[in-house]
């Protein structure tokens, strides 16, 4: 397989990689794009072969020096995740990655594999619906106890009412979400990773996990401020084109090797048809993601002004007064493309506006080419109980707005006239 990673001692960008890395077109008829390994198990040139195979794939012994792990069956690997999985790992600069079905089976294996009954897991608040879901109704049926903190307040001002809430049960894991889904508020990786690791039980560390949908590979990369795992729904921007349903784990071998253990047995991976799609998709991921961003810009730059807009939360109008500008500034490389805001008339004026939009679709989901525009509160998020939903930012009048890549003039005219609506 291809691995080089620099030309002539020069480091190559992740952007550049997403064309040839991990893949060898002369084992495959001199294909220049992966073909899809559309096949449920693989052929062992031995016996010999595939009971060294499955010693490596089941942990029996550890592989040795120049030791490829081989093909079994696609349940264990196969090689369009795996060189997916190579590439995916480079924008986060991490050792490992596993790619999943989902996004909710990214999250739902990475957290099964470090909790344990009795275990508390800390957690941001707001999370997408589905997660909400999972950590305040499925968790707590095995035992363990999650404990929420407010997105957008300073590690300072939440540490104390954190650790006394935690009343020294042990941590074993945190999921952020930052920015927030739908508000876009801000989590302090490294204030929230100093904190959850000084809590960890003393016979094991506790594992910061961060989805980093909303800002993608390129507008964050929590790795580099105390997380330990980086989670992704690729539906969405890795995905990017509205097609494919998909989700990825990055980390270091050894955090990694409990969700990619039971990713196997639980049979949560991605197939290989998912694996090529993606394949395609990062080759023009930065490109999109760029395009999108710079869009956003002037979109909410409008929407700021515009008299039926209360609210506009966007990362590039945060102020210097905000308690989180030092977050972003430190934390994130750009804004993105994520903006949420609120028309005047609650529910009904956002019914009204969402009714009378033309270019931009009405649909739940990110990250695509298209714009796309929800009601959070009563589509995404509509599980949390309104008190709860009122708590997090979550207004009745909140459209969530993800912003594509068409001509950021178009997108205005369709705003303009849909907001005349509302």
């Amino acid at each position: 397989m291809s691995k080089a990673r620099s030309i002539g001692g020069k480091p190559l960008r992740p952007e550049s990689l997403m064309m040839s890395y991990g893949y060898d077109p002369r084992l495959s008829e001199g294909a220049v794009k992966c073909p899809i390994f559309q096949t449920s198990t693989f052929a062992f040139e031995s016996a010999e072969a595939g009971k060294a195979f499955f010693e490596v794939a089941y942990g029996l012994r550890e592989q040795r020096s120049g030791e490829e792990m081989g093909l079994i069956y696609s349940r264990l690997n196969n090689p369009d995740l795996e060189i997916l999985e190579g590439r995916l790992a480079l924008w986060d600069d991490a050792e490992s990655c596993a790619v999943f079905e989902s996004g909710m089976a990214a999250i739902t294996t990475s957290l099964l594999a470090y909790l344990t009954p009795g275990d508390v897991l800390v957690h941001s608040e707001p999370l997408y619906g589905g997660c909400d879901h999972f950590v305040k109704h499925f968790l707590p049926r095995m035992g363990i106890i999650p404990v929420g903190f407010q997105a957008g307040v300073p590690m300072a001002e939440l540490a104390a009412d954190l650790t006394a809430r935690i009343a020294g049960r042990p941590v074993a894991a945190a999921l952020l979400e930052t920015p927030a889904n739908p508000t876009n508020a801000l989590v302090d990786i490294r204030g929230v990773a100093d904190l959850v690791h000084s809590l960890a039980p003393a016979d094991r560390a506790a594992v910061v996990m961060v989805d980093n949908t909303f800002l993608g590979p390129l507008w964050q990369h929590p790795l580099e401020h105390g997380a330990d795992l980086v989670l992704y729904s690729a539906t969405k921007f890795i995905g990017g084109h509205s097609d494919v349903i998909a989700g990825a784990a990055s980390g270091s071998v050894e955090v990694m090797l409990p969700i990619r253990t039971l990713r196997t047995f639980m049979g949560t991976m991605a197939g290989p048809w998912t694996g090529w799609l993606l394949l395609r998709s990062l080759e023009t991921l930065k490109m999109r993601m760029t395009a999108a961003m710079k869009n956003a810009r002037y979109v909410a730059d409008y929407l700021a002004e515009h008299p039926k807009v209360e609210e506009v939360h966007y990362l590039g109008h945060l102020s210097k007064a905000s308690p989180m500008q030092e977050t972003y500034r430190r934390q994130c490389v750009a804004p993105g493309s994520m903006i949420s805001f609120e028309v005047h008339g609650g529910e009904a004026g956002a019914f009204r506006f969402l009714n009378a939009l033309t270019m931009v679709k009405l649909a739940v989901s990110l990250g695509g080419t298209e714009s796309l525009a929800q009601h959070p509160g009563s589509m995404t998020h509509a599980d949390i109980p309104p008190a709860d939903q009122a708590r997090m930012g979550i207004t009745p009048g909140m459209v969530r707005l993800s912003v594509g890549v068409e001509h950021y003039e178009d997108l205005i005219a369709d705003l303009a006239q849909a907001l005349g609506a509302a």
